[in-house]
């Protein structure tokens, strides 16, 4: 797999019938590898480790159901309360992060209208905090470390 601009995690990759897996922290399970997952796994590792994110407070291809439309959104993060804070769109490295991609997680967040946003593909990370009362958004030169996440009050 691609080398991707997060430090290097141990992830585990073992093949079963000929396919390559690696091990889901969140999931508790092993999950197919891809490009796409990839990413998402040594994000999920990044988010953890290096901004101190619980498993625990984490959903990985989380369904749900917008306007009669079932929609699954790469990784939820919630607060300690259990209130949706951020999501995160995670695409292969190959893909572009275009408008396409903020239209889908922005999409994603007319059911949860979390303060947060962010995509990746591996190599670049958008981070955006938003203000639902003003209707505005602004990019963040940083992700947020979870104890920030956490704390603040929602301004949706």
């Amino acid at each position: 797999m691609k080398k991707l601009n997060l430090p290097p995690y141990p992830v585990g990759i073992k093949i079963v019938d000929g396919r390559e897996y690696l091990f889901d922290p969140v999931r508790k399970k092993d999950v197919r590898l891809t490009p796409e997952e990839w990413v998402r796994q040594n994000f999920i590792r990044y988010l953890h480790e290096e901004k101190e994110y619980p498993f625990s407070l984490m959903q990985v291809e989380k369904e749900f159901s917008w306007n009669g439309i079932s929609w699954r959104s790469d990784i939820l993060i919630f607060s300690p309360a259990i209130v949706p804070r951020m999501i995160v769109e995670c695409k292969a490295p190959e893909v572009k992060l275009t408008d396409t991609v903020f239209e889908q997680i922005a999409r994603y967040n007319m059911k949860y209208r979390v303060p947060y946003l962010l995509v990746t593909n591996g190599l670049t990370h958008y981070c955006c905090e938003l203000d639902h009362q003003r209707q505005s958004y602004r990019f963040l030169q940083e992700i947020p470390d979870y104890s920030l996440l956490a704390q603040e009050e929602d301004k949706s």
